[in-house]
């Protein structure tokens, strides 16, 4: 179950579907801001909750939250009490 996440960027362009932000998943103790910003130094891709997996690259806090993410993310929610009610809480 994921400690703490954050929204990220989809930087799959070639399926024509627009640019969401993602949920990445990490695991207890792990910090989601900490992960994110390795796989943006050196290239290595991270996973989202939907399990899409990307390198990250922009900033995502201007595009919309990746449905599938969100509904995992609330269902996470319901399990853990110490989730925060939105992720980038």
């Amino acid at each position: 179950m994921p400690a703490e996440v954050i929204p990220e960027i989809d930087q799959d362009t070639e399926t024509g579907e627009p640019p969401v932000a993602h949920i990445v998943k990490v695991e207890p103790g792990e910090s989601a801001t900490a992960k994110v910003l390795e796989a943006r130094i050196n290239g290595t891709p991270i996973e989202a909750l939907c399990g899409h997996v990307w390198v990250p690259a922009r900033d995502p806090k201007q595009l919309p939250v990746c449905e599938a993410c969100k509904e995992i993310y609330e269902m996470y929610k319901v399990f853990n009490d110490g989730l925060r009610d939105t992720p980038g809480d």
